[in-house]
C-alpha cells in the first residue's frame, strides 16, 4: 500500500505501519510499500501497540503516521550511544 491509499482509507487517523519495502537515500528513510497494522484516534494508543509489537519483534520496520500528513518523512541518525551485551 502506498501513503497516499493509506490517507484515503483511514482519514483524521493515527495509522500503526510496517514497512514492507523501503530503501535509504541521504539518511531519510523512503517507504515505497506499507501494511497498516492498526489504526488509532490518538498516539497515545498507538504507541502502546507499537510498544508491545517492537518488544515482540524488534526486527520489523514499524512507524506510526498521522494521515493528516501529506507526505511522510523519516530521518535516519547514527546511534552514538553503548549498547550493553548479555
Amino acid at each position: 500500500m502506498r501513503w497516499k491509499e493509506v490517507r484515503q482509507q483511514f482519514p483524521d487517523r493515527c495509522v500503526l505501519i510496517e514497512a514492507l519495502d523501503a530503501y535509504t537515500s541521504h539518511h531519510e528513510r523512503i517507504i515505497e510499500d506499507m501494511s497498516v497494522i492498526d489504526d488509532f484516534e490518538n498516539g497515545n494508543a498507538a504507541w502502546k501497540a507499537y510498544k508491545k509489537l517492537h518488544e515482540d519483534n524488534p526486527s520489523r520496520e514499524l512507524y506510526i503516521f498521522h494521515t493528516n500528513n501529506e507526505t511522510i518523512k523519516v530521518m535516519e541518525q547514527p546511534y552514538f550511544g553503548i549498547r550493553r551485551h548479555i
